[in-house]
C-alpha cells in the first residue's frame, strides 16, 4: 500500500514527516515490531547475506563468535564533553551487534574491558539498544523493508589524561572483539596565561576532515527484513556511491574513492576526525522527505515526488568501512541533508542517538549541535540544516537557540586563555564558487557573522564535492592573498576550506569545468596556478540568497580549487603563553593528474596566534553589504547601503537582539532575509537540481538534495 501523508510535503518539517509516517503505520495496523516479527518466522540461520562478510572482518580484526553466533562489528569512538566528562578523561564507545537471525533470541548482554595492557583489568557494562523502522515500498508497491539493528553502547570515564589504553567488547554468550587501542586528550592544565605548575604542554598534534562520504560496497538487506524471506542486494548506484561517469579520469587510479579516503585518513595519523556531514547517504535524496524506495533501484536517491529513498543497512555497510579507523580514534560528526533520516524522530536526528555518540552540551533541542575542547582548540558542531536557505526542511527548527548558544559559547571561548584557536566544523558552505550548491547566504548570515566577532580562525564545511579553500575573509571580503606557503595572523580573517571529496562522485566548477575535463581548468593548487581559469576573483558567482531564491555576487577570496578527492590535514603546535602557537591547515590529495601516488599535499597555509592572547570580541558595527543580485521575491539591502544592527529588533522566538551577532559586513541579505530566515518563513525548496546536471560530468541527478 502506498504512503498516505495528511501533510504536504512542501510545508512540513522532518518531525511532521516523521509522525505522518507513524500515523500512516497505524491507520494499517502495521507496526515496526509487528513487521519485523512477520519477517522473522522462518528466517533460520545465516538470514543476513551480508553476515558472511561482516563476519570476515569481524574474524579479521580478532573477534571470535560465542554460542548465539553473533558478531560484532562497526566499532567506533566518540568524545565526550558533558557533565563532568572531557576528551581528557572519558570516551564514549559504540559497536554493532549482528545476530545470525536477526533477533537477540537468548537475551545476551555486554560489557567492554578496558586496561592500560592487553589483560585490560576492569570493565564497564554496555546498553544494548534496539533500532527498529519500516520502509514501505522496497522492491515494489506494498514490499515492507524492517529495519532492525542493535548496538551496544558504553562510556567510559574518570580515565587519565594523555593515556592509551586497550579494550574490547563482549557478549554474554562468549563473543568477543579483539583487541584495539585508544588515547585520551592530552591534559590542558599547563596552556594559558595561569599554567598549573608542574603540568606540562600538550605535545603538537594532529586532525583531519572530509565531508560528504558514503560507500563503494552495496548494501545487501537481510531476509529477517522482507515478509517473502529472502535476502536482496541493492542494484549499483542504488545506495553507494558507484554511480561515476567511466570517463572520469580519477577512476583510473582510483576506483573506490570513499574506500580509498578512509584509508588516507588514517595514514595522517590523527587524533581525530571531523565529518562534516553527508556521512553515509542511506538517505541518497538528501531533503528529510517521508521515505518510499518504489523507484530507488539503481537510481541514485530516485523516489516517487515528495519523497526520499532510504535504507537502513547502509549504516552496517558504511560502519564496516570505517572500523578500522573509527574503533581507534573518534569520528566526530556533522549533520548534513542526507543526514536528515525522517524514518526517525528528532528532527531525523533519532537514529544518529542510537548508533553514534555525541555529546550532548549543545543547545536543547538540537542533537548534533555541541562543542568539545582538544589542547588549545575548541572545535563546534553547528547543525547546517538549521540555517540553510537551499534546503529548508529543517531550516528554523531550533527557534534561533543554536544561535544564541553559538554566541555564548564562542563569546566564553575568545576569554578563555586556554584555547588559542576555534574551529567550527559543518556541512553548508558559506562560500563556495562550485556550480552545484555554491555558497548559502543563510550560514553566511550566522557563521559569518558570528566568525567575524569572534575572529574563529577555521570553519570546515563539505556538501559541494570537491576542495576549495578562501583567502582569510572579513566582512565578505578577502582581507590579503594566502597562496600555498604562506604563514599569516591569524586575526586577519577566517579561513574557509570546503572538504566535500571524501567518497560521492564529483561536482562542477562556476564556469561548468567537471570531472571529465582533463585539463583541470579553473582547478588552482601547487604548481597548478596559471591557465585559463586558475584565477582567485570572479565576476558572478551562485549563492542561495533566501529560502527557495537564488542569485549571484562577486568573489575575491577563491583561493584553492581542486575537483578530485582529499581531504584536511590540520596540525596544531601549542606554546606557553605568550610564545607564537601555529595551525597548519593542508590538503591532503588522493592523487592528482600528474601523480598515481596517494596522500600528495597540494596547499598548505600556517595560522598563527599568540598563545593565551585569547580577549573579548570585537564589538558589533554597522555593516556596509556587497551589491548581491537575487531573485524579485527576495528583500536585499541596495549597495552601499549602511544597516545599523540596533535597528534590525530581536530574532523570533529568542529575543535576542539582533545587533549582538552582527559583526563587519556580514549580514548580507538585510535585516529582513536575515530574520525571515530564522524565522522559517519560506516553504521548502523542492527542486534543488541546479548541481546535478550533466555539467558536472557524473550520472545526471535529477532528484533533490545530493
Amino acid at each position: 500500500m502506498r504512503n498516505e501523508f495528511r501533510t504536504p510535503p512542501a510545508s512540513a518539517t522532518v518531525d511532521e514527516y516523521h509522525e505522518d509516517m507513524e500515523v500512516h503505520w497505524s491507520r494499517n495496523k502495521i507496526s515496526r515490531r509487528s513487521a519485523l516479527r512477520g519477517a522473522l518466522v522462518g528466517a533460520g540461520a545465516l538470514a543476513l547475506t551480508n553476515f558472511v562478510g561482516l563476519k570476515r572482518s569481524f574474524a579479521a580484526g580478532g573477534g571470535v563468535s560465542g554460542t548465539s553466533g553473533a558478531i560484532l562489528v562497526g566499532r567506533h569512538l566518540s568524545f565526550p564533553s558533558d557533565g563532568s566528562n572531557s576528551p581528557s578523561d572519558s570516551m564514549r564507545f559504540t559497536a554493532q551487534i549482528l545476530f545470525p537471525s536477526g533477533a537477540n533470541g537468548t537475551g545476551v548482554t555486554a560489557l567492554l574491558r578496558y586496561g592500560t595492557t592487553v589483560a585490560y583489568g576492569a570493565s564497564v557494562n554496555a546498553t544494548i539498544v534496539n533500532l527498529t523502522g519500516v520502509v514501505p515500498n522496497s522492491q515494489g508497491a506494498g514490499v515492507s523493508l524492517a529495519g532492525n539493528q542493535f548496538y551496544a553502547k558504553t562510556l567510559l570515564s574518570g580515565l587519565t589524561a594523555g593515556t592509551t589504553y586497550h579494550y574490547r567488547f563482549e557478549l554474554s554468550d562468549g563473543t568477543t572483539t579483539g583487541d584495539a587501542v585508544f588515547s585520551t586528550a592530552p591534559d590542558r592544565r599547563g596552556l594559558g596565561s595561569t599554567p598549573a605548575p608542574g603540568v606540562g604542554l600538550p605535545a603538537p598534534f594532529t586532525f583531519t576532515s572530509f565531508g560528504d562520504h558514503g560507500a563503494n560496497k552495496a548494501p545487501t538487506d537481510p531476509a529477517f527484513a522482507y515478509p517473502a524471506n529472502a535476502t536482496f542486494t541493492w542494484p549499483k548506484a542504488s545506495f553507494d556511491d558507484n554511480y561515476y561517469n567511466a570517463a572520469d579520469p580519477v577512476l583510473a587510479y582510483d576506483p573506490k574513492p570513499a574506500e580509498t579516503m578512509t584509508a588516507l585518513v588514517a595514514a595522517q595519523q590523527p587524533v581525530f576526525h571531523l565529518v562534516n556531514g553527508d556521512v553515509c547517504y542511506a538517505d541518497p535524496s538528501g531533503t528529510g522527505l517521508p521515505v518510499d524506495n518504489t523507484t530507488a533501484s539503481g537510481s541514485h536517491g530516485g523516489a516517487p515526488a515528495g519523497m526520499n529513498a532510504y535504507n537502513p543497512y547502509v549504516w552496517d555497510v558504511y560502519l564496516d568501512q570505517i572500523e578500522a579507523s573509527a574503533s581507534t580514534i573518534p569520528w566526530m560528526i556533522s549533520t548534513g541533508n542526507h543526514d536528515m533520516e525522517a524514518l526517525y524522530g528528532n528532527h531525523g536526528y533519532g537514529g544518529h542517538a542510537q548508533r553514534l555518540d555525541l555529546p550532548q552540551n549543545g543547545p536543547t533541542g538540537c542533537p548534533s549541535v555541541y562543542s568539545f575542547v582538544y589542547a588549545n582548540v575548541g572545535v563546534i558542531s553547528v547543525d547546517a540544516n538549521d540555517l540553510s536557505f537551499e534546503i529548508t526542511t529543517n531550516t528554523g527548527y531550533s527557534g534561533g537557540a543554536q544561535l544564541t548558544w553559538l554566541t555564548s559559547t564562542l563569546a566564553a571561548w575568545r576569554l578563555d586563555s586556554t584555547i588559542d584557536f576555534i574551529v567550527m566544523f559543518m556541512h553548508h558552505c558559506a562560500f563556495s564558487t562550485s556550480s552545484a550548491h555554491a555558497s548559502d547566504l543563510g550560514l553566511r548570515g550566522v557563521v559569518g557573522v558570528l566568525s567575524d566577532q569572534y575572529k574563529v580562525d577555521l570553519v570546515l564545511s563539505g556538501h559541494n564535492h570537491l576542495a576549495e579553500r578562501t583567502n582569510p575573509i572579513r566582512g565578505n571580503a578577502s582581507t590579503m592573498q594566502t597562496p600555498d606557503g604562506t604563514s599569516f595572523d591569524a586575526n586577519v580573517g577566517t579561513t574557509y576550506l570546503t572538504i566535500g571529496s571524501a567518497g560521492r562522485p564529483r561536482y562542477a566548477w562556476q564556469n561548468g569545468a567537471g570531472p571529465t575535463d582533463t585539463t583541470g581548468t579553473t582547478d588552482r593548487y601547487r604548481n597548478h596556478t596559471s591557465g585559463a581559469g586558475a584565477t582567485t576573483s570572479w565576476p558572478t558567482t551562485k549563492t542561495y540568497t533566501g529560502p527557495g531564491a537564488t542569485g549571484t555576487e562577486p568573489a575575491d577570496w577563491s583561493q584553492v580549487r581542486y575537483l578530485d578527492y582529499a581531504l584536511a590535514r590540520i596540525d596544531v603546535t601549542p606554546a606557553p603563553a605568550g610564545k607564537q602557537t601555529t595551525m597548519a591547515v593542508t590538503i591532503v590529495a588522493d592523487g592528482d593528474r600528474a601523480s598515481t601516488g596517494g596522500g600528495v599535499p597540494i596547499d598548505v597555509i600556517t595560522l598563527q596566534r599568540v598563545a593565551g592572547a585569547s580577549g573579548p570580541a570585537a564589538p558589533p558595527t554597522t555593516t556596509t553589504t556587497a551589491p548581491v543580485s537575487v531573485a524579485p521575491a527576495t528583500t536585499v539591502i541596495a549597495p552601499s547601503t549602511t544597516v545599523d544592527p540596533a535597528s534590525l529588533g530581536t530574532i523570533p522566538a529568542t529575543g535576542v537582539p539582533v545587533a549582538a551577532t552582527v559583526a563587519a559586513a556580514t549580514l548580507l541579505v538585510g535585516a529582513g532575509v536575515f530574520v525571515n530566515h530564522l524565522g522559517h518563513t519560506a516553504g521548502h525548496t523542492t527542486g534543488h537540481t541546479t548541481g546535478h546536471t550533466a555539467g558536472n560530468g557524473d550520472v545526471t541527478d535529477d532528484v533533490t538534495g545530493e
